[in-house]
């Protein structure tokens, strides 16, 4: 990450770069700990598909293909406005750079609103796990395991989304109230780090959740 000549130097730093340098570190450590509450999850998961894979294909099947697409689109789109947010900001373009974090919020939004409704049609069509979980046969209970899998990693990303949407609003209201001491452009940036990693965990889970009956699987 390139330092923010108009970011202040804090007094335990000798430079930007350094000050710079240990942001982004804390930032690298913070997500570290954070993919530790998904790394159990992909475990089960993976876990799950080597000894029930065909129950994992056949409730893969079950899912909204179209709309886990469309939210994939939603959220490539967003981490590139979240880049051009920052890149705007270190211009000294707070205006644009302000427009483009609610751009990104707004994304989103849009992202848990279309989810919803996914749970939705999931909720109707009784694929939640449970006593009236509407899968049977030989490979009900690998389709159970798979739900049961799907909700709470989407559950847990969609709470991280949340996370990130606060986030970046408290930056364009800061922008927006012309606070731009501390809505820098380094700190957009460490956001957008942050932004970049749910992006990330959410395209290791669509061709998992989504594609794998689909695939021949």
């Amino acid at each position: 990450m390139k330092p923010d000549a108009a970011q202040p130097i804090a007094e335990q730093f000798a430079s930007r770069e350094q000050q710079a340098l240990a942001a982004t570190l804390g930032v690298w450590i913070f997500l570290g700990t954070e993919l530790m509450f998904f790394g159990p999850l992909f475990f089960g998961y993976f876990y799950g598909r080597l000894h029930f894979p065909q129950g994992f294909a056949d409730a893969s099947r079950h899912t909204e293909v179209w709309l886990g697409t469309i939210n994939t689109a939603v959220l490539l789109t967003s981490s590139l406005f979240m880049v051009l947010a920052a890149e705007q900001r270190k211009a000294g373009n707070a205006r644009a750079a302000t427009r483009l974090l609610w751009i990104t919020a707004a994304l989103g939004i849009v992202f848990l609103v279309i989810k919803g409704s996914e749970y939705a049609i999931e909720w109707r069509e009784h694929l939640f796990p449970g006593p009236r979980f509407a899968l049977s046969g030989a490979q009900a209970g690998g389709a159970e395991i798979f739900f049961y899998l799907y909700f709470a990693m989407t559950a847990l990303h969609a709470l991280h989304l949340t996370a990130g949407i606060v986030l970046t609003g408290v930056f364009a209201v800061a922008l927006g109230r012309n606070a731009t001491r501390f809505a820098s452009g380094e700190r957009i940036e460490l956001v957008g780090l942050y932004w970049h990693f749910v992006d990330l965990i959410w395209v290791f889970l669509y061709p998992i959740l989504y594609l794998v009956g689909r695939s021949g699987g």
